[in-house]
């Protein structure tokens, strides 16, 4: 029975473990920290959890009710340790050795943690990534926090300034807003959410700043200090020349991952790598080095650490593909096919690229739109705001993607990356009947504009 070795047990690490269990090899997972990795124990599901309870917040304070933010940290503690408990319980039920160690290579086919050895025929790193600082003067304080920090936050801050309106940035300034707290969001470029359509992100920005929080577009942070009585944080930002001073109660540093590659000994392992991650194969995952290419390579990276794609299902599916290479078992999963969603108020998702790739790569295409504002379910539900905007070739129909925001915004994105999935043409989106009344029907009506 071939051995293999995973490194990290966040989403990619243990969904991998798992299936190769079941694929009859014999697996040895270590984990230094909490098994779930980022996305369980700090990122996808507390965020997640949080957004849940802002939205019953500002129900709470239409009625003058303050919402309890202690009540909602808890909760969010409550369902991040059952679902833990229920990854150990995955992998014990499926004989995955879990050893809750930080591995390092000592060579290709080895590596130690504990002190103790371990060898493997194939080894898969599956690290993760941790916050990245922005290059300005930061003073280190409880009060200027990353996302990990700011999940754990006992006290709700009157003013919060959030550097970076990428995905982390909007979700929270989204989710404070929504229980209370007076947000500013400062971000070097021009536009919110850089992955997402830009007309649909301007969109979904101005609705914020609609609501109440404040957007200082293409401005770099200089610094963020502690004031004299440590009490708040002084935050300087410098915008079109002009460098300007405000205080916060805290600060959210929200500028993006980096892959996690110090210290596990990949020089020792002859893998290729560098701060931007460890450098693979697009189709297996296999690593290489400068005397090995990827074809002979029995070491493998996925998820963050490779930073392909930094989204938690796009590690899993890499596992997956990694695994089928390694049981020479044919595999069709489209990793280029890639649904993504933000949790903000409201919702945005995206699959397939942007307009301007489009332009780029000089295919013939048409755009077409679609407002909830006519659908009759979002009517129901007094939450009109939203578009889908759908992109698919001229000469043959094919769907090439869709950026949409609003509610049910990530279940509209998903019927559409099953659709690109499965090959389909904006003809087969237009012939599929579509329950009424729900927010699909938008989709739909995107597709029957052509």
């Amino acid at each position: 029975m071939p051995k293999i070795i995973i490194i990290g047990g966040g989403p990619g690490g243990y969904h991998t473990a798992i299936y190769a269990a079941k694929n009859g090899l014999e697996v040895t997972l270590f984990e230094k920290e909490y098994l779930g990795g980022t996305c369980l124990n700090s990122g996808c599901i507390p965020t997640k959890t949080l957004c849940h309870e802002a939205e019953k917040a500002a129900l709470l304070r239409q009625y003058g009710i303050t919402p309890d933010l202690n009540a909602a940290i808890d909760r969010k503690n409550a369902v991040v340790e059952q679902l833990r408990q229920g990854v150990e319980t995955l992998l014990q039920n499926s004989g995955v050795t879990v050893i809750k160690a930080e591995a390092k290579f000592k060579n290709r086919r080895t590596v130690i943690a504990d002190g103790k050895e371990y060898d493997a025929d194939f080894i898969i790193i599956a690290t993760g990534s941790s916050s990245k600082m922005p290059p300005a003067d930061i003073t280190p304080s409880p009060l200027i926090m990353t996302s990990t920090e700011m999940l754990n936050v006992r006290q709700m801050p009157r003013r919060l300034c959030i550097i970076g309106a990428g995905v982390i940035g909007m979700e929270f300034a989204s989710i404070f807003h929504r229980m209370g707290t007076e947000v500013t969001v400062i971000e070097f470029l021009k536009e919110c959410l850089p992955a997402i359509d830009s007309e649909i992100a301007k969109r979904v920005r101005k609705l914020m700043e609609k609501r109440g929080m404040t957007f200082i577009m293409q401005a770099a942070l200089k610094s963020a200090k502690e004031t004299a009585d440590g009490s708040q944080v002084t935050v300087a930002y410098e915008r079109k020349g002009k460098v300007t001073e405000d205080i916060f109660d805290a600060v959210l540093i929200a500028t993006g991952r980096k892959p996690n590659v110090e210290g596990l000994g990949l020089e020792n392992a002859k893998v290729e790598y560098s701060e931007k991650g460890i450098v693979v194969s697009s189709s297996t995952y296999q690593t290489s080095s400068v005397s090995i290419d990827y074809t002979t390579s029995h070491i493998y990276a996925i998820g963050d650490v490779n930073a392909n794609t930094m989204l938690a299902h796009a590690a899993i599916a890499q596992g997956i593909k990694a695994v089928d290479h390694i049981m020479g078992k044919e595999n069709n999963i489209f990793t280029g096919i890639m649904p993504a969603a933000v949790f903000t108020d409201p919702e945005v998702a995206s699959v397939g690229g942007l307009e301007d790739e489009l332009i780029t790569q000089g295919l013939p295409y048409a755009v077409q739109k679609a407002y909830l504002r006519a659908n009759g379910r979002a009517l129901a539900n007094d939450d009109t705001e939203g578009m889908v905007k759908l992109f698919y070739g001229t000469e043959d129909g094919q769907i090439f993607g869709c950026h949409a925001y609003g509610s049910h915004a990530a279940d509209m994105i998903q019927e559409v990356a099953a659709l690109m999935n499965a090959g389909a043409t904006i003809s087969d989106l237009r012939n599929t009947i579509h329950i009424h009344p729900t927010i699909a029907e938008t989709l739909q009506e995107a597709a029957l504009s052509t």
